[in-house]
């Protein structure tokens, strides 16, 4: 995290690094109290039974795949997030991907850095989002925010979630298939679990079709990787703008050489103002929790 928030953890806490002194970190856990980490790094149940102290895992993000609520709830241990404060963050990456595609920013980056500009070389055309459909996979927060967004720059907006929702003026679709085939756009924001597991497969890729881009801030593990690789390989779908992979940071190699993608290292909420907004909330909930209070972003 930002060194002012571990500053405050060393200040309240005695602190084991597990990245940084993993031994240590292996032998203090008897004693452990509270674990911080990250969506993406999760927190074993195998950790969590060595840790009989452990009262609270509090998750600098808002990914809960990667730790087992159900068992941490089962032995009294509190898990948090940081919700709210990276949604209009997530939801800005998201429109910045979505333009990139459109307006062909990369590639203009890259033409004009060649010299092909000034060799003459022609450009091709961008496309406008005004008037295209969005399909927002996943209406929590940063769906809504997104959808937000999109309204803004004139799109129309239609949406599946896993659980009816109220979103008056947006179209709701039955499933995520029919959901792609009434979209320019798919932006997938829902939720990593077990029942989400590559719900992006080769049937959505191909309800998308030819002329549709795709837009991923979720988790990698909700699409299919090999199914989109070929898809964008084939020109079954148009482009690709993604911020999460499976097995991140070693992303399959296949995607560094698909000229039709935008790449993004895991960076929706990668802003300094979110950043210190997470962690203040991370010392929030440790400290609720410690006063024996209830956290104020407690998930299980």
């Amino acid at each position: 995290m930002l060194p002012g928030i571990e500053a405050e953890l060393d200040a309240r806490f005695t602190v084991h690094r597990f990245f940084a002194e993993e031994e240590a970190a292996r032998a203090a856990r008897p004693r452990i109290r509270c674990v911080v980490t990250g969506g993406g790094s999760g927190f074993g149940n195998d950790w969590i039974e060595a840790m009989p102290e452990l009262g609270i895992i509090a998750i600098n993000g808002v990914g809960t795949d990667r730790v087992d609520l159900g068992f941490a709830r089962s032995r009294g241990i509190d898990v948090t997030t940081t919700p709210g404060t990276l949604t209009d963050d997530v939801a800005d990456l998201g429109m910045a991907l979505m333009l990139a595609l459109m307006r062909r920013v990369v590639e203009g980056d890259a033409y004009l850095r060649a010299g092909r500009w000034a060799a003459g070389e022609p450009f091709p055309l961008g496309a406008s989002p005004r008037g295209r459909r969005l399909g927002i996979l996943g209406l929590g927060q940063i769906g809504r925010a997104l959808g937000q967004r999109a309204e803004a720059f004139g799109m129309k907006v239609r949406y599946w979630n896993r659980r009816p929702v109220e979103a008056p003026g947006w179209t709701a679709l039955p499933d995520p298939v029919a959901l792609a085939a009434d979209s320019d756009v798919l932006a997938v924001c829902v939720a990593a679990t077990a029942e989400t597991r590559g719900v992006v497969g080769a049937d959505v890729l191909e309800a998308l079709g030819p002329a549709g881009l795709l837009v991923n801030i979720a988790r990698g593990s909700v699409v299919d990787e090999p199914a989109l690789i070929a898809a964008l390989s084939r020109g079954g779908i148009a482009g690709a703008g993604l911020d999460v992979f499976e097995n991140e940071p070693a992303i399959r190699t296949e995607f560094l050489n698909l000229p039709n993608s935008v790449l993004m290292p895991h960076q929706a909420s990668a802003t300094l103002e979110t950043r210190i907004a997470m962690g203040e909330l991370v010392l929030a909930n440790l400290a609720a929790h410690l006063a024996g209070e209830r956290p104020p972003s407690l998930v299980n």
